[in-house]
């Protein structure tokens, strides 16, 4: 299933509660009736949907520009360590610091048919996207019309990230072992008989 360049950006993260250290994965994406923000620990999944008018409050008070900077502010709340889920019946709250003033989400908890089906859809969101890094990472020609060249290992590499190194060309007489210098001639000797003398 391909996704459009217009369709509204899913933003996933992962969280680690500060009390228990345990995980959870959470997801906003924008929808008509709001941003709907998911929760999962792999098991259940908890679903809370903000709507437009409380988002507009919220851009507000935290000076926000779009729904998907609130979204990103999110995420960076997650992200900080300070936040953590407290857990019950029927649902879950998320809290994203320790004052009374910080922003907590009410979340309630989706039936068991629900949640896998939710849990499902966010696989398969998260295997697609990967799938769009590794095609827009690779060449658009096919490898079976224009072969790689394979390395031998004998060749010298070059460093992505560092500076090209030049591979200065030996010239005979040059030493194998301390390039740069001349190798040196065995001595033959001095010749002290003199031919005029004779």
């Amino acid at each position: 299933m391909a996704y459009s360049v217009s369709q509204p950006r899913n933003v996933l993260y992962t969280l680690i509660d500060k009390n228990d250290q345990s995980k959870y994965v959470c997801f906003t994406q924008k929808k008509a009736e709001g941003l709907r923000i998911g929760l999962s620990d792999g098991l259940d999944v908890w679903k809370a949907v903000l709507s437009e008018e409380s988002l507009s409050q919220l851009k507000k008070k935290f000076s926000l520009k779009s729904t998907e900077d609130y979204a990103l502010k999110l995420k960076g709340a997650c992200r900080s360590g300070s936040a953590f889920v407290s857990l019950q019946e029927d649902g879950a709250v998320l809290h994203l610091g320790s004052e009374p003033a910080d922003l907590n989400l009410s979340f309630s908890k989706l039936a068991d048919h629900e949640g896998r089906t939710e849990l499902k859809d966010l696989l398969f969101k998260m295997a697609d996207s990967l799938t769009q890094e590794d095609t827009g990472a690779t060449s658009l020609s096919s490898p079976v019309k224009s072969p790689q060249k394979k390395s031998t290992g004998f060749e010298p590499r070059n460093q992505c990230n560092g500076p090209a190194i030049a591979v200065r060309k030996r010239l005979p007489g040059d030493s194998l072992i301390n390039p740069g210098t001349r190798r040196k001639r065995p001595a033959t000797g001095v010749d002290f008989d003199d031919g005029d003398d004779a």
